[in-house]
């Protein structure tokens, strides 16, 4: 049992941890197709696109691993939160498939390339909203008999899911914009930063909105955020998150380079800190544990192995990739 504790406990935070990848990494490249339209075409747009093109398709290995972790370290988990979300899980895909493709024809084709960049914003914006509505849905709660869903096709449509949704597509706006700010030259950077701090009021206003309609779900959030001795250690999260905010702020008005990017990641950190705390040790909230998803013993050690091999070289060539393009970008490439 203490052998199977600590492996549930370990599979949890890798996937835990291929999430964060995937959220701060595609979120920033997602964030800038929601982005797009506001850039003028020709080069700004040409910069933008410049700026992820060497990295966007590494980016989204992270949900590869963190959809196949949950699928084999919490096969339970997998077959109920899958049937909850179709309909989300569906537009996600066909979301990414737009984007993916329009990223890659729009310089192929230049004669259609205002459809191009259109399916390139759309394809971004229906991903991005999908990823939060899903983070909703799970968060109010999915109805189980037994090991199966029991609920139906749009149980994950409610006003909460909806308010996550646009939290994250306004979150991933201010991770987009301040890659950009990093990135691109002349009139593009200036209008980065003009956007990173409408994207920060947004992302502030939205995840204080969320902090505070969370609680109010379920008692099992409000005890773990509220009750004495908890609040003297999750008090701590809003506090650093206003902290974070402040420095972002700062940071962009004195047009930092590095600074704001660094901070919108860390708000997402953060994020990511009080989503444990409002889940933990549940996959499904207050309905079945990491434990009771985990797949057997042998399986989880076996896949161990597998991640302890792969999760390095993920790593590595993704670390590689940012060093070598590294810089700021040009216009040339795109139309």
């Amino acid at each position: 049992m203490a052998v199977n504790f600590d492996l549930t406990t370990i599979w949890a935070f890798i996937i835990a941890f291929a999430v964060l990848m995937y959220v701060v990494m595609d979120g920033f490249d997602l964030g800038i197709g929601i982005l797009f339209p506001t850039f003028q075409p020709g080069e700004e747009r040409s910069q933008a696109m410049n700026a992820v093109a060497p990295v966007w398709d590494g980016n989204e290995t992270w949900l590869v691993l963190g959809g196949g972790g949950l699928f084999a370290a919490f096969p339970l988990a997998y077959a109920i939160i899958l049937p909850a979300t179709y309909p989300l899980i569906i537009a996600m895909l066909l979301g990414l498939v737009f984007r993916g493709v329009a990223f890659e024809f729009r310089w192929r084709d230049p004669r259609h390339e205002r459809f191009w960049d259109f399916a390139f914003f759309v394809g971004s914006l229906v991903a991005a909203l999908s990823q939060g509505m899903i983070l909703g849905a799970l968060l109010q709660g999915i109805a189980i008999e037994g090991r199966n869903y029991a609920g139906g096709w749009l149980d994950w449509l409610s006003p909460y899911s909806l308010l996550t949704g646009v939290g994250v597509v306004v979150g991933y706006a201010l991770l987009g914009a301040a890659f950009l700010a990093m990135k691109v030259t002349g009139r593009a950077e200036e209008h980065a930063y003009r956007l990173a701090v409408k994207a920060g009021i947004g992302t502030a206003v939205l995840m204080l909105a969320v902090s505070l309609a969370t609680p109010l779900l379920a008692r099992q959030y409000w005890e773990r955020w509220f009750d004495w001795p908890n609040i003297l250690f999750t008090s701590q999260v809003p506090l650093l998150t206003g902290i974070l905010f402040f420095a972002l702020f700062r940071s962009i008005a004195k047009r930092r380079r590095y600074r704001p990017f660094l901070l919108s990641l860390g708000l997402f950190v953060l994020g990511m800190i009080g989503l444990g705390i409002s889940m933990w040790p549940f996959v499904i909230p207050d309905s079945i544990t990491i434990w009771d998803a985990a797949a057997p013993e042998r399986s989880q050690v076996f896949m161990l192995v597998g991640v302890a091999i792969i999760m390095p070289v993920i790593l590595a060539y993704t670390a590689w990739a940012y060093w070598v393009f590294r810089g700021k970008v040009g216009s040339e490439g795109y139309h």
